[in-house]
Formats: structure tokens, C-alpha cells, sequence
């Protein structure tokens, strides 16, 4: 662990928080860990590209893993040793970005339209 690196959080601290904060991540093999189910080829690159442009601008860089239907991220702070805030402040970004719907927030953006052709992500 580097000097200036953030403190790991122990591990009952992270289990409790994903199930308050990100119910649908998991904490296994020492990190944050989350599966994105798509559509598609092209979906999952467009999910990834998401993913990478928010962690490049965070600084704060993920394990991708791409399929053609899904996307695998797994997130901690090789500098610490282990998950940190940095790791949850992301994992959060990540999720609200990615399952963002402007459909349900009765906005002027109303979303992919309500047919197959369209969807490009699952939210099962």
C-alpha cells in the first residue's frame, strides 16, 4: 500500500453497505463486482465505453469483462489493497449512469421506445 493510498474498508463494512447502497454489486475475490446483462454485440460496447469514460475521467480505472450480451466490471484500489470509497463513489456513478431511464423521470427526454428493436440494456 502506497502512502498516500486510501485505507481499505474492512469487509462487513463493504457487505453492508452494498446491500444499503448497491444491492445488485457483489463483494467477491477482494473487489466490487457487477454484471451488466445486454442485448447485443453493440450494446455491450456501448455500455463499456460508458463505463470507461466515466472511470477515465475519475482517474479511477475498473476490470472490464465484455460477452457478446453482457458486461462484467470489477472495481478496487490496487493502491490500497482492497475496496475503498473511491471504489463505491464509482460503482454508484457507474449505476446511475448506465440504468439511467429519462422515461421515468417525466422529463422532456422520454427514452428508447417501449419495443424490442430498440432495447439495447436489461433491467432484470
Amino acid at each position: 500500500m502506497s502512502r498516500n493510498a486510501p485505507r481499505p474498508l474492512a469487509d462487513e463494512v463493504i457487505l453492508e453497505r452494498l446491500a444499503r447502497e448497491l444491492p445488485a454489486w457483489r463483494f467477491e475475490d477482494n473487489a466490487l463486482q457487477r454484471r451488466y446483462r445486454t442485448e447485443n454485440w453493440k450494446s455491450t460496447l456501448m455500455v463499456a465505453n460508458t463505463i470507461a469514460h466515466l472511470a477515465e475521467v475519475a482517474w479511477h480505472h475498473p476490470e472490464l469483462s465484455l460477452s457478446y450480451a453482457s458486461v462484467g466490471v470489477q472495481l478496487n484500489s490496487h493502491d490500497a489493497g482492497g475496496v475503498t470509497e473511491r471504489d463505491f463513489e464509482l460503482a454508484r456513478k457507474i449505476e446511475q449512469v448506465v440504468l439511467w431511464r429519462p422515461d421515468q423521470e417525466g422529463g422532456a427526454l422520454t427514452g428508447t421506445p417501449d419495443d424490442d428493436r430498440f432495447r439495447y440494456l436489461r433491467h432484470d
